[in-house]
């Protein structure tokens, strides 16, 4: 066990910067240029979410929404399918809302501080620092997964980051350390030295700067820290998925409610069990020509709960208007629509229908 050294908020800062201005990701495509509206982009589409995972998606969704307004005018369904495959849907839905707000209450324009950045949808106190920080210089500090592992770490920080009174004494710090200058590059260096070096299974510490001052490497123990979040079996839930398919070979899907999980993507409709089939069908004034056929049984995960999914394909027939927003698609070309996983999955494993028009 070694005793580390103590170390102020300049000697800190002065420490983070030298190693960002050697090894730090400075070609972002986000950073240049550092606008709000870009930084706000990739700060949500990094939340639970890689840097190489987002880039590719961060280049195509500004080739189409260039700036707010593009993106405050667009439908919800557009921003959606430009989201298909990140996951965590609500954050979409709510950039798409933020950028509403944007432009009907600010001009188009980002706040200049962070409780008024952070009031926005989908914003929260660590996003909002991140923005002000990065586009504008502004200091705040943040705290997003990255730095509260640096920071737990070098101080040996108790407890799961998710319990308030460690939350509030990880902000402590964060604050405490943020410094007066440079504020675009330490907070992105911040982010980079928790995502390449305190990484979270096996850090480097050879090749942090902060070794030095670091209790948990003086401990011998930095993989302790943060603590984890207290492990809670997920449950399990199951629903049954309907691949209705036409004469033609298309299938129908229709938009899931804006709330809950899916919300706003477009997907097959599902029933909880195989009595509610038939009822199902009647509702979409559709009726069912021979014996369903059930497709290989998945699983799929949420944050919260598993969901286990028995697809069963149905050729049907329209007998009359049903009560519902869907639309008959090509399996193989369904258009622009933001699509749940599972469905995108699915669609996949279909056959293409002789026809591929699209009502």
């Amino acid at each position: 066990m070694r005793n580390p050294s103590p170390i102020d908020p300049v000697t800190f800062s002065d420490a983070v910067l030298a190693w960002y201005d050697q090894h730090g990701r400075q070609s972002l495509p986000w950073q240049h240029p550092r606008t709000p509206y870009q930084v706000w982009i990739s700060e949500i589409m990094l939340q639970q979410t890689q840097v190489a995972t987002v880039i590719p998606f961060f280049q195509r969704f500004m080739e189409r929404f260039p700036d707010v307004h593009s993106l405050a005018s667009a439908a919800q369904d557009e921003v959606l399918h430009l989201w298909t495959g990140l996951g965590y849907y609500a954050r979409a839905r709510n950039l798409h809302k933020c950028a509403q707000v944007l432009v009907n209450e600010h001009d188009g324009d980002f706040p200049h501080t962070v409780e008024e950045v952070s009031a926005l949808p989908g914003i929260g106190r660590s996003t909002a620092g991140a923005i002000l920080a990065q586009s504008r210089g502004v200091r705040a500090a943040i705290l997003d997964g990255n730095v509260k592992r640096v920071l737990a770490r070098l101080h040996a920080v108790e407890g799961w980051p998710g319990k308030k009174p460690v939350e509030n004494r990880l902000w402590e710090l964060a604050e405490h350390y943020t410094p007066h200058e440079r504020l675009a590059d330490y907070t992105q260096a911040m982010m980079d030295l928790g995502a390449t070096v305190c990484t979270r299974g096996t850090p480097n510490c050879g090749a942090c700067p902060l070794q030095p001052h670091c209790h948990a490497h003086g401990n011998g123990n930095p993989q302790d820290y943060p603590g984890k979040k207290p492990k809670k079996a997920l449950p399990v839930r199951t629903t049954i998925m309907l691949i209705l398919r036409d004469h033609e070979g298309r299938v129908w899907l229709e938009p899931r409610p804006s709330q809950g999980i899916w919300g706003g993507l477009w997907c097959f409709p599902q029933t909880e069990q195989s009595d509610d089939v038939e009822n199902a069908l009647k509702q979409r004034a559709l009726r069912a020509i021979g014996t369903p056929q059930p497709l290989t049984e998945f699983r799929h995960t949420f944050s919260h709960f598993h969901l286990d999914i028995s697809p069963r394909e149905i050729r049907v027939e329209v007998v009359g208007t049903g009560d519902n927003n869907g639309r008959w698609v090509n399996p193989a070309a369904p258009g622009e629509l933001g699509l749940a996983a599972p469905v995108k999955k699915l669609l996949g494993r279909l056959d293409t229908p002789r026809q591929t028009s699209m009502l």
